[in-house]
Formats: structure tokens, C-alpha cells, sequence
């Protein structure tokens, strides 16, 4: 009995382990709320790469505004004689130059990292992680969070940058040693440039390293969504039953259905012509007012005890009952209950319908 109870328990334990492949339905929820793989490691990495290429791409760019910008301060500023007029003039030359040099940078920025966030969750626009939440304040929660797994490993990616970038640096400035010591020969031109050229190269360098980083914590981090949605088998049935309703309940409703649908047939059985039986497996009820119809339409039928009530609903109102095996099968498995029956039908039902009405005394002509 014990080694019964234990193995019932580790079922009941298995039911609960999240083994389970997150369904749509899970995915889709989470989404809503705003619970997407993503890492913030590739907007800034990917902005941080795509600047630098933009700078390499817009050298003459950058060159000729920043040569207009303290070129013409320098020259026409210092002589310049100092009044408002000539000062807000001033202020708004380098206002606009300024913005003018930024420009290019601040589209690259926006539209990279636009375009990043699409490449990892697509377009997703919710209020969700926004609202507000004791959860959030609370200094328990907090303390969790600050000694949780997933604090560590943001310190050790953190780490690991630096260590990366340090090591960049060290390397790239060291195999520009030489040309660092000549920097006091050369002429003020030629150490801005050298200058720009070794920063532009290394930045290039750095953001390609830490591309190459961000796309690994993507991967982690979807690996970690992935765990995260996964469901028990126990997850899987409760969503199932609250998409297609519980069977149980289900199974009732459809039971109260089919009451109601026996009920209604009953109450079409005494207004019928014949009732047609096999005698007592099948049972067919039929009705024809040529007045209002175009062929004779079966208003009840049944097997078994339905078709044993029919016969009795059919005597308590008078409602004649004949037999006749082959008809009687025929009509209840090739139509439903409120259709006319088959053509090829009519003449055997036509002969019943006449014999019922001779014993009538109803002898009716269509």
C-alpha cells in the first residue's frame, strides 16, 4: 500500500515539473505582457558599431563641419565687436552647427535601435512592464533580485566587457607605439587625424566584440525565456479546459441539449400522420398538410426506448402506428428529424399515407 501511495505522489510530482513546451496560448499572454526574449545588450552594441561606421563613412562630413564650426569663431568671432544682436547671432551659428553635427549620428541611433529591438521580438507595443507594482518597491523582493542567479551573470557579462575592452585598448595602443612617440614631429593636422583614425579603429574594434557578445546574451536570455514559459502537464490540461470547457460539464450541457430536443420531438409526435415503426427497434413519425407542403416531413424518431416512447406518446393521441420493417429503417437512417423524406421514398410513403386516410374515411387527392 505505501509503495502504491509513493508512486501516486511521484506522479502527482511528475504532473508538476515544468517539462512541457510553452502552447501559442502561453507565448501569446506573455507577450501581452510584455515577456519577450530580448537583450538590452544589442541596442546599445549595435548603435555603438553602426556610429562608428557612420563616422568612418562621414569623415569629410564631420571634417568640413567641425572646420566651419571653429574656423569661422575663430576668425570672425575674436575681432567681432560684442553686442546682443551679435552674440545671439553667434550663439545660434554654433547652435545650429552643433545640431547639424549630431544630426546624422542621432538618426543612426534611433533608426538602429528601432531596427534591433524588431530583429529580437518583432513589434510590440504595451504598458505592461510600466505599471505600477508593490512588487517592485518592495526591499525583500529587491534583496532577491540583487543576490539572484541572474544578477550574477549580469556581473560577470559586465566583467567580462571590461576585461574585453581593456584588452582591445591595450592591444590597439600598443601596436601604435611608434607612431605615438613621432606625434611630437608631426604637425597639429596630422596628430587630429592619426587621432581620429586610431579612435574610429578601435571603436570599430570594440563594437564588433561586443556584437559578438550581445548576440551570445541573446541567445542565453531566449534560452531563459524559453525555460521560463514551460509548462507542467498539469499547466497544459487546466488551459486546455478553459479553451474547449471542461468535459464533464460539457458532457452535461450536451445531455440538457438533447433533453430539450427529445421534448420538443414528443410534443411534434401527436400532431403527425403515422408513425412508422420496425415494430420496436425503429420508430418514424411522419406529417404532410399538402396545403403547406411539398413532400412528407418527418417530425420524430428514434430507436430503442425512443422509439418505444414515440409509440406511446403516439397512442395516447390517437396517432396511427403502423409497421413495416424496410420503410421504417429506411426513413430513420437516411433523414433528420423537420426534413421531407427522400424521393425515391415517396411512392412507399404515398401508399401508407393513402391506406391511413381510407381508414380514416379521409381519402385526401394532391
Amino acid at each position: 500500500m505505501q509503495r502504491r501511495y509513493r508512486l501516486i505522489l511521484d506522479l502527482q510530482l511528475f504532473s508538476q515539473e515544468k517539462t512541457e513546451p510553452a502552447t501559442p496560448r502561453r507565448r501569446q499572454e506573455a507577450r501581452k505582457k510584455g515577456q519577450v526574449a530580448s537583450s538590452q545588450e544589442i541596442p546599445s552594441a549595435f548603435v555603438l558599431l553602426f556610429a562608428f561606421l557612420g563616422f568612418l563613412m562621414l569623415g569629410g562630413y564631420y571634417r568640413d563641419r567641425l572646420y566651419r564650426l571653429f574656423g569661422e569663431s575663430f576668425e570672425s568671432g575674436l575681432t567681432a565687436e560684442l553686442t546682443a544682436d551679435s552674440l545671439g547671432r553667434f550663439v545660434s551659428h554654433w547652435m545650429t552647427e552643433i545640431a547639424l553635427l549630431l544630426l546624422p549620428i542621432f538618426a543612426i541611433a534611433v533608426i538602429v535601435g528601432i531596427a534591433s529591438n524588431l530583429f529580437q521580438f518583432g513589434w510590440l507595443f504595451t504598458f505592461e512592464p510600466i505599471k505600477p507594482s508593490l512588487r517592485n518597491i518592495s526591499p525583500i523582493q529587491g534583496v532577491k533580485r540583487l543576490f539572484s542567479s541572474r544578477a550574477l551573470v549580469e556581473f560577470a557579462k559586465s566583467i567580462l566587457k571590461l576585461l574585453i575592452v581593456g584588452l582591445m585598448v591595450y592591444v590597439t595602443i600598443s601596436g601604435e607605439m611608434d607612431s605615438i612617440v613621432l606625434l611630437d614631429q608631426a604637425t597639429p593636422e596630422q596628430i587630429l587625424s592619426f587621432a581620429a583614425s586610431l579612435t574610429l579603429s578601435l571603436g570599430i574594434k570594440i563594437a564588433v566584440l561586443l556584437v559578438v557578445l550581445a548576440l551570445l546574451d541573446f541567445l542565453y536570455n531566449k534560452y531563459m525565456h524559453e525555460k521560463s514559459l514551460r509548462m507542467s502537464k498539469q499547466d497544459i490540461k487546466e488551459e486546455h479546459k478553459k479553451l474547449e470547457g471542461d468535459p464533464l460539464i460539457k458532457s452535461r450541457i450536451r445531455e440538457k441539449q438533447r433533453r430539450m430536443a427529445i421534448m420538443r420531438m414528443m410534443q411534434e409526435v401527436p400532431k403527425a400522420d403515422v408513425v412508422i415503426t420496425n415494430p420496436t427497434h425503429y420508430a418514424v413519425a411522419l406529417r404532410y398538410d399538402a396545403a403547406e407542403m411539398d413532400a412528407p416531413v418527418v417530425v420524430a424518431k428514434g430507436i430503442d426506448y425512443l422509439a418505444l416512447r414515440i409509440r406511446e406518446v403516439a397512442k395516447e393521441h390517437g396517432v396511427t402506428i403502423m409497421e413495416n420493417k424496410p420503410l421504417a429503417r429506411a426513413l430513420y437512417e437516411r433523414t433528420e428529424v423537420g426534413q421531407t423524406i427522400p424521393v425515391d421514398l415517396f411512392q412507399a410513403v404515398a401508399e401508407v399515407l393513402a391506406y391511413i386516410y381510407r381508414l380514416k374515411g379521409r381519402i385526401r387527392t394532391s
